[in-house]
């Protein structure tokens, strides 16, 4: 990772010292902010990133974000959880899995990437008020259905 990078990594770390909660009510702030830490996150793990909230036209799904983890593409779901509640990978049911295998596909044909290997990886955060945020990485996190 570049120098610019780390240095917006640390700044975002220093940021989120007393979690990743916004204060709108909806949960969306959360996300958003969750996803931006995850971005930084799998930049200074070596994540080549190439687009963020890849959507299909006329398709439900969104993958939050794409990259290349050295030769193998990697879609990932960003999972954020501000409380106690359930693990913030149990959000990822059979019914999810199926809309991120479908966009993934998407990606690949939109792309043209007949023959690069590809995965599912997974960053769940979980964010205590007060806390800094416990980033979890699962690669490899599931299989295409």
């Amino acid at each position: 990772m570049s120098l610019p990078g780390r240095g917006v990594f640390s700044l975002l770390r220093w940021r989120a010292r007393k979690g990743l909660a916004g204060d709108d009510g909806s949960g969306r702030r959360t996300g958003v902010r969750g996803e931006t830490y995850a971005y930084w996150f799998l930049r200074r793990q070596g994540y080549v990133l190439v687009a963020r909230n890849y959507q299909t036209p006329g398709l439900r799904g969104e993958i939050d974000l794409v990259g290349y983890d050295g030769p193998q593409l990697a879609f990932v779901e960003v999972k954020t959880r501000t409380g106690e509640e359930a693990e913030p990978e149990a959000a990822i049911t059979p019914q999810k899995r199926h809309l991120l295998d479908r966009t993934a596909r998407s990606f690949l044909a939109a792309h043209r990437l007949r023959d690069v290997p590809w995965r599912f990886d997974v960053v769940a955060i979980r964010s205590l008020p007060g806390r800094p945020p416990e980033v979890r990485l699962h690669k490899d996190a599931f299989r295409a259905d």
